[in-house]
């Protein structure tokens, strides 16, 4: 089988996106459908399978579908009260299981509208079922070197770990820490490095080596989630 080598987004994938944050109709989206398919769709899938071949060879485990892994331009709107049809972002995302929906211990890229989410690429663990995370908060505090080390392998990599929706209190168990970092990493909900995306650099070919070395940087994350996740379902 001929390796699919990613040759960049088109040049009105980002036009595209913000035309449909102004129109947000099913018969504009028809008729420039053409556009969406040749300038983001098809593109983002050769960058998936593209960064599979790579993510394979770097021994990274991210596994997916050049479709299955895309997340939909179509909103799901019932429980939303914005009521636009369609998102100002495409996005895939790739997991262990090659699952889009399993968000925990994956690698994520957003080519979306600058006044929406923007493009980035993101590893995460993320909304992890209760078990793993309290598992990974008690690692936290038995194993504080391990996770310390984590964190400045990925400060060395140039990765700040941060969660934008932490909890404002110490999780209930956990209130005798007093180390200020340990508290910090109790209060996380999820654990998330990004990389911002400069929106002119979509159209290379040159994204595709850009992501990869981002997921390698990344790779004590993952290393560091997947030690207690083994622990916690064994």
């Amino acid at each position: 089988m001929t390796e699919v080598v990613f040759k960049g987004f088109g040049d009105k994938a980002l036009p595209f996106l913000k035309a449909l944050d102004f129109h947000q109709n099913r018969e504009w989206f028809l008729e420039n459908k053409d556009i969406f398919e040749a300038h983001l769709y098809e593109p983002l899938g050769d960058l998936v399978e593209d960064l599979l071949a790579r993510f394979e060879k770097a021994g990274l485990p991210f596994r997916g579908d050049r479709k299955k892994s895309q997340f939909r331009i179509k909103r799901d709107v019932r429980f939303s009260k914005d009521k636009s049809p369609y998102n100002r972002h495409l996005s895939a995302l790739l997991s262990p299981d090659g699952n889009k929906w399993a968000e925990s211990g994956c690698f994520y890229v957003c080519i979306g509208h600058e006044d929406y989410r923007g493009c980035y690429a993101a590893v995460a663990w993320w909304q992890q079922k209760p078990e793993l995370l309290l598992a990974m908060r008690k690692a936290i505090v038995e194993k504080p070197e391990n996770y310390r080390a984590m964190v400045k392998a990925l400060k060395k990599n140039g990765l700040e770990l941060k969660d934008t929706n932490c909890l404002k209190r110490t999780p209930r168990g956990f209130e005798t820490v007093t180390d200020p970092d340990l508290i910090e990493a109790l209060r996380n909900r999820n654990f998330v490095v990004r990389h911002p995306i400069d929106p002119a650099d979509i159209t290379s070919p040159k994204l595709a080596d850009e992501l990869l070395d981002f997921a390698v940087r990344a790779k004590p994350l993952i290393d560091w989630g997947r030690a207690i996740e083994g622990t916690a379902t064994s």
